[in-house]
């Protein structure tokens, strides 16, 4: 009750200002004698008066309007860090280290998502990019990644995952009512990574992650990508693609278009293989590392603004070289 008291009065209060300006100025041109003659000096001063009451009707909607959206920026902030909440530092014996940067200036929102879940049925990851991004494409990515975390647990066979990502992507265009869902997609990575460390997954039109192995940093190409999900439908029949195994201290990285689509002054894209190939020169490689690298230099390349929303995921194979270790303190996953 009190708070809603508050926001009246705040409400109230940013009315009454206005109103008390254009009050005062309609008052001085009828009223005050001064204000009927129609000398120069006169009418300069009237000119004053009004244009001062202008200026100040102006400041006071743009101190409102920037209240109001900082306010929405900080909800917004809050969805988001509930929706794509920051991993352990370690997931089933695997490292991991993920950030994402918004491309809307001032903004902590994108339309990128990611997730890593351990189940019964091995470790299971996504990467997604929802078309558009900042604060629009919230309620896509919590479509997705709801529907994602629960069909992870229900779901022995990846395909069925899949699925159901699908599934509730349809449900939420439909019930979002797009005037142009014909032209909403998400383009998503959905891989899984068995205990002896076999890799198999889904490309729905997204960029191929990047193998780091042996100081070398190879792209893992899926034979046969399959559209993003939201124009077309899934074939009736779906089988994951095996791709080969992550062994003990190897990486694996996952990315959204926006790194290598990313652009300098003069119009060249992000080198990101000769990024990684130079981060990965030391061993054993170090998700954090490879993860600070990509981003500094990233921004360096961009000045600092990149033109799209991005997104890095990095994990690497610990199995038999450390004690498996499910929960640790979470990591920081978003730049600033």
């Amino acid at each position: 009750m009190i708070r809603i008291r508050c926001g009246s009065s705040r409400r109230m209060l940013s009315l009454a200002l206005p109103t008390v300006w254009g009050a005062t100025a309609i008052t001085y041109k009828l009223v005050c004698p001064f204000a009927q003659q129609d000398g120069l000096g006169a009418r300069i001063v009237t000119s004053a008066v009004f244009f001062a009451v202008g200026t100040g009707l102006v400041l006071h909607v743009r101190r409102t309007f920037m209240r109001e959206l900082r306010i929405a920026r900080k909800v917004a902030g809050a969805a988001q860090s509930v929706l794509l909440r920051p991993l352990p530092q370690r997931i089933d014996g695997l490292r991991v280290a993920a950030a994402q940067l918004s491309a809307d200036r001032g903004a902590v929102v994108g339309g990128d998502l990611y997730e890593v879940i351990a189940t019964e049925h091995g470790v299971r990851v996504v990467m997604g990019d929802v078309r558009g991004h900042g604060i629009a494409a919230i309620g896509t990515v919590a479509a997705v990644l709801g529907s994602f975390r629960e069909a992870v647990h229900d779901e022995a066979e990846l395909g069925s995952v899949l699925r159901k990502l699908e599934r509730a992507l349809d449900r939420h265009l439909s019930e979002e009512s797009h005037s142009q869902a014909g032209e909403e997609f998400v383009t998503v990575l959905l891989l899984e990574i068995g205990g002896d460390g076999e890799m198999r997954a889904f490309n729905c039109g997204h960029p191929a992650p990047y193998l780091l192995s042996g100081g070398r940093a190879d792209v893992l190409t899926v034979d046969e990508p399959l559209p993003p999900l939201g124009p077309f439908p899934l074939p009736a029949e779906l089988s994951a693609e095996d791709c080969g195994q992550l062994l003990p201290g190897d990486a694996l990285l996952l990315h959204t278009d926006g790194v290598e689509d990313a652009r300098d002054a003069h119009g060249r894209f992000f080198p990101l293989p000769a990024v990684l190939a130079e981060a990965v020169r030391t061993q054993p490689v170090s998700p954090q590392a490879v993860l600070g690298a990509v981003f500094s230099r990233l921004l360096r390349h961009t000045g600092g603004s990149p033109a799209d929303d991005v997104a890095v995921l990095v994990l690497r194979n610990d199995r038999g070289h450390l004690p498996r270790q499910q929960e640790e303190l979470p990591i920081a996953h978003q730049v600033t």
